[in-house]
């Protein structure tokens, strides 16, 4: 008798030879970006990006025209290509304001709003990397009001600066198409060049129910990867390889990159904030602070944790982790409309003061605020969106409203050399959430990783991998 597991893949593969998968041989329209049609599992009917509709991007251009002032102009590059070496690129990412505003992932256009001829596109005309959209996709697919050829840009486009009473572009992505026009190079001298970002950003600033809705699957894919690095690290301890899992984790459920480099700082690389070397391994009865985020669909997420890869926390450890734990709790009861990130970081310096103070990490005397700063230089938090320090332009002393996503990061670094009570040095202890401001206060969107004490020892104290990743735990550590 056929043992019953052999008989089931000789079924499977009876399947895929006699065809019982449906094929279709019909071409698919290729846009140069995913659509509808090319891509039905990532975009549903209507929608230009996922999740985005097309009627959103329209509804953006608008009340981008509606905030500029009467007869102006503003100019939207598309991100360059950056290179690695003189024939290797970096992977490509799309200017935050160009894809908000057009929905076009490609390099290499420019977008024009205008009050008096509404949307026009200028298209890249082929590239060396497959097929890119061009001037008809441009009417059809993200519905300009017109389109032409890049080829086409230095006849049309002075017409269009040259009847504008004020110009409105980004300088960080200003490429020589137009800059080096003699009708911008008027204007700029006219004083008649603004930033756009004041008004793109504002725009920004407060998220769509659509753009909540991939903020809370990027929270979500990084939570659950995060977590898995956290099991990955009692048998790996080593930066490099936890770099390496929360990459892989976040990318298979769906994430197209990282939002950033994983910051991995086992021990005292922990109390390095911008930690980005990931080459130690992490010691027994260290900690490890991984900050980590990934991008899904143009949308970012933003957390930290920290914990022993050895699965107990010592007590210094303990004094510490509870004082960034209680502040990051406390901050996050604060969010609500009208209350602004200033205002929360404010409460958390006098928290962190007070704790270090009845630790014995800070003196009480005149030099502790001082001094505190060098232990903690950062701000308990900043916007989050389609960049990870989102919307600049907006400052920290503005009042939060609904639908504004923030982070609460605090933490305490305290260096190898600080002048302080041996047990703490070398430590670095960071917990960050992600927060959207509601109505009635706030959501965190990265509830679902731990961050208690009890339950990152009961996690790691009560997880087993597979008899496979302990064959190649022994590879890695001969």
């Amino acid at each position: 008798m056929i043992p019953l597991r052999r008989r089931l893949l000789w079924r499977i593969s009876f399947k895929q030879a006699t065809g019982h998968c449906a094929y279709s041989a019909a071409k698919v329209f290729d846009a140069g970006q995913p659509t509808a049609a090319s891509h039905p599992e990532l975009l549903k009917e209507g929608e230009l990006t996922p999740g985005i509709t097309a009627d959103e991007y329209i509804s953006r251009r608008k009340r981008l025209l509606e905030l500029l002032p009467d007869k102006s102009v503003a100019i939207i590059a598309a991100a360059s290509v950056k290179m690695m070496t003189d024939v290797v690129p970096y992977t490509f990412r799309q200017d935050a304001d160009y894809l908000y505003i057009t929905g076009c992932q490609q390099p290499g256009g420019i977008a024009i709003l205008g009050h008096d001829f509404g949307f026009c596109m200028f298209m890249p005309e082929a590239s060396l990397h497959g097929r890119i959209a061009g001037v008809q996709e441009a009417l059809d697919i993200f519905k300009a009001d017109q389109a032409f050829p890049m080829s086409k840009l230095r006849e049309i486009l002075p017409g269009m600066i040259g009847g504008s009473s004020k110009l409105f572009h980004h300088a960080k992505t200003a490429t020589p198409a137009y800059k080096d026009l003699e009708a911008f190079q008027k204007a700029f001298y006219n004083s008649k060049v603004k930033d756009l970002s004041v008004y793109t950003h504002e725009l920004r600033w407060i998220k769509s129910p659509a753009e909540l809705n991939l903020m809370r699957g990027s929270a979500s894919i990084a939570c659950q990867s995060l977590l898995q690095s956290m099991f990955h690290s009692t048998t790996f301890p080593h930066e490099a390889m936890l770099a390496a899992k929360v990459e892989y984790e976040c990318k298979m459920r769906g994430a197209q990159r990282m939002a950033f480099n994983p910051v991995v700082g086992g021990g005292p690389n922990g109390s390095v904030i911008h930690y980005s070397r990931n080459d130690q391994k992490v010691k027994d009865d260290n900690l490890v602070l991984m900050d980590i985020g990934c991008e899904l669909h143009g949308y970012v997420s933003d957390l930290t944790r920290t914990w022993p890869p050895c699965g107990r926390f010592s007590s210094a450890h303990v004094e510490l982790y509870n004082l960034v734990l209680e502040t990051n709790k406390e901050c996050v009861k604060l969010c609500r409309p009208g209350i602004s990130i200033q205002q929360i970081h404010r409460q958390s310096v006098e928290m962190l003061q007070k704790g270090l103070k009845e630790i014995g990490i800070l003196k009480d005397d005149r030099r502790s605020y001082q001094i505190y700063h060098q232990l903690n230089p950062t701000n308990i938090g900043h916007y989050l969106g389609m960049d990870v320090h989102d919307c600049s332009m907006i400052s920290n002393d503005r009042s939060l409203k609904p639908g504004v996503v923030i982070t609460i990061e605090p933490g305490l670094y305290i260096p190898s050399f600080y002048d302080g009570p041996e047990r703490f040095l070398g430590v670095g202890i960071r917990i960050e959430d992600e927060v959207l401001i509601t109505e009635t206060g706030y959501e965190v969107l990265t509830a679902s990783m731990p961050k208690e004490i009890k339950h990152i020892e009961s996690l790691l104290n009560n997880f087993s991998y597979p008899t496979e990743s302990k064959t190649l735990k022994s590879a890695a550590s001969s």
